[in-house]
């Protein structure tokens, strides 16, 4: 995640000092940036429920990001050829969290039966 951010903070400081531009390079700054602080939260969270809602901020976050490169893209703020690395990489993360979210409910949801069957 710590990788994708500095893609994100490279990529703001070459976009363009338009209105624009300088509108949604201080979005993108944000909203690509926060995903890996997030993330490092979650690794240290006090159990699988602040897990899964600290992970739930970083997905909210990643497909924030993914909406703001694709206006980039279609504004053509920047070339596609530059961008969909970037894109890619950002659904790709997104992609991941939202699966280990469905498997930690789905593991949390097994040991809540597992807990009731023994009680």
């Amino acid at each position: 995640m710590t990788t994708f951010a500095v893609r994100i903070v490279k990529m703001v400081d070459a976009m363009p000092s338009t209105i624009s531009g300088m509108a949604i390079a201080r979005q993108i700054i944000r909203s690509g940036t926060s995903p890996s602080a997030n993330y490092r939260a979650a690794c240290l969270a006090k159990s699988d429920k602040d897990f899964v809602n600290k992970l739930k901020m970083v997905e909210e976050e990643l497909d924030e990001t993914c909406h703001w490169i694709e206006i980039i893209i279609r504004s053509e703020l920047m070339k596609e050829s530059r961008m969909k690395p970037i894109h890619q990489e950002a659904c790709e993360l997104l992609n991941i969290i939202a699966k280990t979210i469905v498997s930690t409910k789905t593991r949390m949801n097994a040991d809540d039966i597992s807990k009731s069957k023994k009680s």
